[in-house]
């Protein structure tokens, strides 16, 4: 009896091994096909931005020829590079400014009790709701009224980006939520006031919620188009990345500047890649330490 028990239980171990080989070979193989198609456009793209035959689409995949003129084109050619340094310095002064609005505000949300927090944070989300193209023609308005469209227009941008940033504390509050008020309590016992708490032993414990923070910032500007269009309507000095790309996807540019096109994506896109490869590691526990509690 025992050695059928023995031999009944090796059994069904084995079973429940393979079935668990099975599965993971299935949810692998899932997740191989997904990141195939996922990743297929941008190799795509890569291939486009090599190939140097022609400039305009053709109904093929793989080139006839590969080269780096488009490259050279993109950089010497074009105002590609007046975008691209207005489309940086928008991401690090909205990285910047972003990350100072929303971490004082969530901090100040966590901490402080004060008359009409719950009202405040409950305006906030509700305002947040709204999408922020219903505001663009008075933006617009006063945008133009300070001169800050057009040529001057990334200033704008900036202020644009910024202005609300506070409203999405939302992950960072939770994060600071999760810190024991205990060490405000003992910091303030020693003397120190409200803003060294913050900055001197507050800040040291949430690098992750303010590189998650700095990420969110600086992304956002790279993939902006709609309200950098409207603001920045064809000036060249102004465009950023969005909007002066799009300008070559037009009915009488396409044939012309298709592959370099390809080639703006691609640079495009480095940097933001970069930048989140680097940073992943604390993205990760930005996020799942502001989801713990709110």
């Amino acid at each position: 009896m025992k050695k059928q028990d023995t031999n009944t239980i090796r059994k069904k171990s084995m079973g429940v091994k393979t079935s668990r080989i099975i599965a993971n070979t299935i949810i692998y193989a899932i997740l191989v096909l997904m990141t195939i198609v996922w990743l297929f456009p941008f190799f795509g793209l890569v291939l486009e931005s090599f190939r140097v035959e022609i400039p305009q689409q053709v109904g093929y995949f793989w080139p006839k020829e590969f080269g780096f003129d488009n490259y050279v084109k993109l950089f010497t050619q074009t105002d590609f590079l007046r975008w691209f340094g207005n489309t940086a310095f928008m991401g690090v002064a909205t990285a910047v400014l972003q990350t100072v609005f929303v971490l004082m505000m969530s901090y100040t949300l966590s901490r402080l009790r004060f008359k009409g927090r719950k009202a405040l944070m409950n305006l906030m989300l509700i305002l947040g709701m709204f999408p922020g193209f219903l505001t663009m023609i008075l933006i617009y308005k006063v945008f133009y009224d300070f001169g800050l469209t057009e040529n001057m227009a990334p200033i704008g941008l900036i202020i644009v980006y910024c202005a609300s940033s506070a409203m999405g504390y939302y992950v960072s509050k939770g994060f600071f939520d999760t810190i024991p008020k205990s060490l405000d309590e003992a910091a303030r016992v020693d003397g120190a006031t409200r803003w060294q708490v913050f900055y001197k032993v507050i800040m040291p414990l949430s690098k992750p919620i303010i590189i998650y923070t700095v990420l969110m910032g600086f992304m956002a500007p790279w993939g902006d188009f709609m309200m950098a269009k409207y603001i920045i309507h064809e000036n060249q000095l102004g465009m950023n990345v969005a909007v002066g790309m799009y300008e070559w996807m037009s009915v009488t540019n396409m044939n012309t500047h298709y592959t370099m096109f390809c080639a703006a994506g691609v640079v495009v896109a480095i940097p933001v890649v970069a930048v989140f490869l680097a940073l992943q590691k604390y993205y990760v526990e930005g996020v799942t330490g502001g989801a713990v509690k709110g």
